[in-house]
């Protein structure tokens, strides 16, 4: 299934405070994890075998921090396209246990210009149904 087409901005309609429309995603199952390791080619054992996890100190698998940098993009390219981001910067706060049901989120914080662009600079995170933040960031995504 092709994804839809991003909705385009008019930069006139948007304004700091603009909250982009969250990206839910389904439950971080073991399965998501082998495919995004063998999609990206990050095999840490942690993100996919329980024993290693264990001995690691954790109780079970978790998923990789950037799968979850991976549904910010997603969450961006809903809403422009690819090629209008300008920047992306994260910071992965805390981990996201296997089953965990991850919410992307984004607010317009500033709407500037940048050469002969009009740059919206978005904050992002990440949050999981019980209020933790696992990864937040910021973003720079030319408007026109």
């Amino acid at each position: 299934m092709t994804p839809p087409m991003p909705t385009p901005i008019d930069a006139a309609q948007l304004s700091v405070g603009t909250e982009l429309p969250p990206l839910r995603v389904e439950p971080i199952s073991r399965t998501t994890l082998a495919l995004f390791a063998g999609g990206a080619g990050d095999h840490n054992p942690v993100h996919v075998d329980i024993d290693a996890a264990r001995a690691a100190g954790y109780d079970d698998v978790f998923a990789h921090g950037m799968l979850s940098m991976a549904y910010l993009g997603r969450l961006l390219t809903r809403w422009v396209p690819q090629q209008r981001i300008r920047s992306l910067q994260t910071r992965f706060v805390a981990v996201t246990p296997v089953g965990a049901h991850p919410e992307c989120r984004g607010t317009v914080t500033a709407i500037d210009r940048a050469g002969d662009e009009t740059v919206a600079t978005i904050s992002l995170q990440v949050t999981l149904p019980d209020g933790t933040t696992t990864l937040t960031g910021q973003a720079r995504v030319a408007l026109a």
